[in-house]
């Protein structure tokens, strides 16, 4: 039973992490941070120079290599905890030692986003969040 119910919540934590991720706008810390897409859907209205253009696609790229990598590595992690799980007799010690491997994967995902995010920032000029604050909490225009 224990095993289920922590199986359960990795499941959760993994169903929840990418897409509460994708969402920076929908929390406290996403307040302060610009989502590569809005800095690019926005980039002639901030004003982005030509190496901010080049410094941001080279991070972002960079950013979905790791990211592509550090999704397979959890999968891959999930995978072995469900296997564990669907035994008829489930050993606690194996489940939650490959929870820890599931959660460190999950952290290191989380790690690469907010690493992302804050490098983005640091390279808009102070006037260039200003706007893109502007611009996120204006509705969308039809």
């Amino acid at each position: 039973m224990r095993a289920a119910i922590l199986c359960i919540c990795a499941a959760l934590l993994f169903a929840a992490g990418p897409a509460h991720a994708q969402q920076p706008d929908q929390d406290p810390m996403g307040q302060s941070f610009f989502a590569p897409e809005l800095v690019m859907q926005h980039q002639e209205a901030i004003g982005l120079s030509a190496e901010q253009k080049d410094y941001f696609k080279t991070e972002i790229r960079a950013a979905q290599l790791k990211f592509t990598e550090l999704q397979w590595k959890l999968q891959d992690e999930m995978e072995k905890l469900v296997a564990l799980i669907k035994q008829p007799r489930v050993d606690e010690q194996q489940v939650l030692a490959q929870l820890e491997k599931v959660l460190a994967a999950e952290r290191e995902i989380k790690r690469q986003q907010v690493t992302l995010l804050v490098r983005i920032k640091n390279k808009l000029m102070p006037e260039q969040q200003g706007k893109l604050s502007e611009l996120r909490t204006k509705p969308p225009t039809k």
